[in-house]
C-alpha cells in the first residue's frame, strides 16, 4: 500500500459516473447504429430493428438530461459540493501555465512539471490536485458537448418547437449534421478517456478511484514526511500491460479514422439523409466495428469496475464481522475471568 492509494471521489459521484457511462454508451450505440446503418447492421437487429434503436435512443437521452438535472442541484445545493467546484473548473491561467510547463518538461527544458499537472506522477497525496488541467479540460469539453447534444437532440426530436426554422430540409440536416458532429467529437474523447484510466501503468486494468468512494478506500498510514514519492515507482507491471495497451492504442486509432471516414463519405454528413443500406467499404467496416468493440471494451470495464467494488466491499463488511466477533471473544473471556475471581479455568 501507497500513500497513492487515497480516495478522490464521493459515494454519489461515482455513482453519477456509472450511470453517466451506462446512458452514454447506449446513446453510442444506437447513435452510430443509425449514422452507420450499413457497416453495423447487426447492432441494428441485435436491438430489435429500427424502431427499438430510436426509441433507445430517446430513452437514454431522457435519462442523459435527468442524471445532468441531479448533478447540477446537487452541486449547486450541497456547501461541501459548491466548495468543490473550484477544483473542477478551469483555471486558465494556471492551467496553461501548466500545459506550457508540461511541454517544456517534455522536450527537456523544464526540470518538473507544474503543480496543477501532478495528478499521477509520482507525488504525495497532499501535493497532489483533485484534477489536474488535462482531467478538468476533459470534464469541461464533456459538459459542453452533452448540453449541446442534449438541446439539439430535443430540438430534432420535436421539430415543432422550431416550426418556423425548419420549412427547410437543409435547415433540418444542419440540426441532425450538428448533432452528429458533436457525437462523433465525443466518441473520440470517450475512447481516449477510457484507454487512458484503462491502460496507466499504476491502475490497467480498472482505476478503482472512479468506482470505490473515498470513504471506502484504502488510504496510506504511514507517515507522508518519510517518504519523497507516493511509491508508485515501486508498483510493478501487470505481464499483460504492454501488449495490451499496444494493442488497445490501436483499436482505438482505427476506431476514430473508421467513424472518420465513414462521417465524410456519406451524404448529409456526418449523418447519413436516410437509413438505407448503401454498399459499404470492407476497411471501413472494419475500422467503425473496432470502434464499437472499443466503446463494448469500455462498458465491460465500467461494469467490472462496480463488480469490483461490490466485492470489495463485501470483504470489508466480512472483515468487520470477524473483527467484531474476536472482540466480543475476547470481552466474554474477561467476563468468566472476572467472574472466577481473577484465575482462569
Amino acid at each position: 500500500m501507497t500513500n497513492l492509494d487515497h480516495g478522490k471521489f464521493s459515494r454519489v459521484t461515482t455513482i453519477f459516473h456509472s450511470l453517466l457511462a451506462l446512458t452514454v454508451f447506449f446513446l453510442f450505440f444506437t447513435g452510430y447504429s443509425i449514422a452507420f446503418n450499413a457497416e453495423l447492421w447487426w447492432l441494428v437487429e441485435l436491438m430489435g430493428g429500427n424502431e427499438w434503436v430510436l426509441t433507445i435512443h430517446r430513452v437514454a437521452g431522457f435519462a442523459l438530461m435527468l442524471l445532468t438535472v441531479f448533478w447540477v442541484l446537487y452541486m449547486l445545493l450541497r456547501p461541501s459540493s459548491r466548495s468543490n467546484l473550484g477544483d473542477v473548473i478551469p483555471d486558465i491561467k494556471q492551467d496553461t501555465a501548466a500545459f506550457v510547463q508540461d511541454v517544456k518538461f517534455a522536450l527537456g527544458y523544464a526540470e518538473e512539471r507544474h503543480p496543477h499537472a501532478k495528478q499521477f506522477a509520482g507525488y504525495k497525496a497532499d501535493e497532489v490536485p483533485l484534477l489536474s488541467y488535462v482531467g478538468k479540460g476533459v470534464i469541461a469539453i464533456f459538459a459542453v458537448e452533452l448540453v449541446l447534444l442534449m438541446i439539439s437532440g430535443l430540438l430534432i426530436w420535436q421539430k415543432t418547437w422550431l416550426i418556423d426554422f425548419y420549412n427547410t430540409q437543409s435547415v433540418a440536416m444542419g440540426f441532425v449534421a450538428f448533432h452528429g458532429l458533436l457525437g462523433i467529437i465525443m466518441f473520440m474523447g470517450v475512447m481516449f478517456h477510457t484507454f487512458e484510466h484503462a491502460c496507466h501503468p499504476a491502475f490497467y486494468p480498472v482505476e478503482m478511484k472512479a468506482f470505490l468512494p473515498k470513504d471506502e478506500t484504502p488510504n496510506f498510514h504511514g507517515d507522508a514526511d518519510d517518504y519523497d514519492t507516493t511509491g508508485i515507482e515501486n508498483l510493478r507491471l501487470k505481464p499483460t500491460w504492454k501488449w495490451a495497451t499496444n494493442l488497445f492504442g490501436a483499436m482505438v486509432i482505427i476506431g476514430i479514422a473508421g467513424v472518420l471516414a465513414g462521417s465524410m463519405t456519406y451524404g448529409g454528413y456526418p449523418i447519413p439523409e436516410t437509413l438505407a443500406f448503401n454498399e459499404g467499404n470492407i476497411f471501413r467496416t472494419i475500422a467503425i466495428n473496432v470502434g464499437v468493440l472499443v466503446l463494448f471494451i469500455g462498458l465491460a470495464l465500467s461494469m467490472y469496475g462496480n463488480i469490483l467494488r461490490v466485492r470489495y466491499q463485501r470483504q470489508r463488511e466480512a472483515q468487520t464481522q470477524r473483527e467484531r466477533e474476536a472482540e466480543q471473544s475476547q470481552s466474554d473471556d474477561a467476563d468468566v475471568i472476572a467472574a472466577d475471581g481473577g484465575e482462569t479455568q
